[in-house]
């Protein structure tokens, strides 16, 4: 690897990784494109898309790590939102990871947008007073949230996604967790989702180790400093940005279907 390749992908690992810290997502959505669209633009070596998918899925893993450990104090791990949403979406995702394996690839990129489009749709519903809750006072429906993670869990299982991106809407807009929080506990969610494709990824050869390595340097560097900017920007841009990134994502996903 050339210092000029190193560089490129340090550079893409810390970008994503920065605002993966910040908004309470995976960042796979910003890394996937970066690493498989950048490097050739510099006339370096470019990757497949399953050494994107592989780098991506053990990036994210190690960027959730460094932006939970970032919120580990001041409340904002609601550890029983935690524990029911995570536990949901790791089941979710193992069963759609199954069951996209009888899908066709025109199928997986459907369900894709579809479920981009609901996350986008959602985001731009207004959320009153959901900030203006006392975090140790913050209560939901603790079924609903497992029933609503169990599926994101299966859409993000086929399409081969963390699923943050759908699971910050629904905890804004349906469950009414307070943006920081959201932020906080959607990093760890996030982290739970990863391991199963972490794993999956290492044990059938899809990692290739020396992009990946720079890549979570990157990360345990960049997260941390994404949440803690995080924690200082006002809430109201959060959704924001939030609100504008999962809608290009979804109109990237339904330009490419149509």
């Amino acid at each position: 690897m050339g210092i000029g390749f190193i560089i490129t992908i340090f550079l893409i690992g810390f970008i994503g990784s920065y605002i993966s810290g910040m908004l309470g997502i995976g960042g796979s959505i910003i890394k996937y494109p970066m690493l498989l669209y950048i490097p050739p633009l510099f006339g370096l070596a470019a990757f497949s898309a399953h050494e994107v998918s592989g780098i991506s899925a053990i990036q994210v893993f190690f960027a959730t790590i460094g932006g939970v450990w970032a919120y580990r104090k001041g409340g904002f791990l609601n550890k029983t939102l935690i524990a029911y949403m995570g536990g949901s979406i790791l089941i979710g995702s193992f069963i759609g990871g199954f069951g996209s394996k009888l899908m066709s690839e025109g199928g997986i990129n459907l369900i894709y947008g579809i479920l981009a489009l609901i996350a986008a749709v959602m985001m731009f519903i207004p959320k009153k007073g959901i900030d203006d809750i006392p975090l140790d006072q913050v209560t939901f429906n603790k079924w609903l949230a497992a029933i609503l993670a169990l599926i994101v869990g299966i859409g993000a299982g086929i399409v081969g996604a963390a699923g943050a991106f759908l699971l910050v809407p629904i905890m804004l807009v349906v469950l009414k967790i307070p943006t920081r929080m959201t932020i906080a506990s959607s990093l760890a969610i996030t982290f739970i989702s990863s391991i199963g494709a972490t794993i999956g990824k290492i044990t059938t050869g899809q990692i290739d180790y020396g992009p990946a390595a720079i890549m979570v340097i990157a990360s345990l560097i960049a997260s941390p400093l994404g949440a803690m900017a995080g924690k200082k920007v006002n809430t109201k841009i959060l959704q924001v940005i939030l609100a504008l990134l999962i809608f290009a994502t979804a109109l990237k996903i339904w330009l490419d279907i149509i």
